[in-house]
């Protein structure tokens, strides 16, 4: 779904299969894995994962943790913690936008060029999906227009076509907002 150009595309598909130099995992404060894409991703890392994560928890909400990506064809899974959604004045949306934005700078400080982020608190966190991906959208290209194209790619990742929709429709929300979208051939 991504067009050539964009640094940020949709992808439809499982986050666990991408070969790209990091994976964000939805994580609990806990690091040890959970349902969701957090067991997806600990189940194909292998127990590796599960041993890396053990010093570097607790991981309060809106921060992020960086390990080897251990048997992923990711090098790398960058563990964020986002909210538990309480109806969005508890500061649900600055602890989202903060968990995208601490990944995109592990990442970067790490050396990667490629990222992939699922839609972060919006399973059993209940982080209403459509808003989700407005935070989501707009702190990655805010992140990209502060910093310049740092990255080759950046996936959001969706499990479902309606959840593509909602982030392509966020996505060019958030693009119209900024003054000018941050674009770059992608190289395969």
């Amino acid at each position: 779904m991504t067009k050539a150009g964009d640094i940020i595309g949709v992808y439809i598909g499982d986050i666990t299969t991408l070969s790209l130099d990091a994976v964000v995992n939805a994580a609990n404060s806990s690091l040890l894995g959970g349902g969701g894409v957090d067991g997806a991703i600990h189940r194909a890392a292998g127990p590796g994962l599960l041993e890396a994560c053990r010093p570097l928890a607790p991981c309060p909400p809106g921060e992020a943790r960086l390990t080897s990506g251990f048997r992923l064809p990711a090098r790398w899974v960058i563990h964020t913690v986002g909210p538990i959604w309480q109806g969005g004045g508890a500061g649900e949306p600055e602890l989202l936008a903060s968990c995208y934005r601490r990944s995109l700078d592990l990442a970067r400080e790490a050396g990667a060029a490629s990222i992939a982020f699922p839609a972060v608190s919006t399973g059993v966190y209940a982080y209403p999906r459509d808003l989700a991906a407005k935070v989501a959208t707009l702190a990655v290209t805010d992140w990209l227009r502060e910093r310049g194209p740092l990255f080759r790619r950046i996936l959001l990742v969706a499990f479902d076509e309606a959840a593509a929709h909602t982030l392509e429709t966020a996505l060019k929300r958030a693009r119209l907002q900024g003054e000018k979208a941050p674009s770059q051939v992608f190289s395969e």
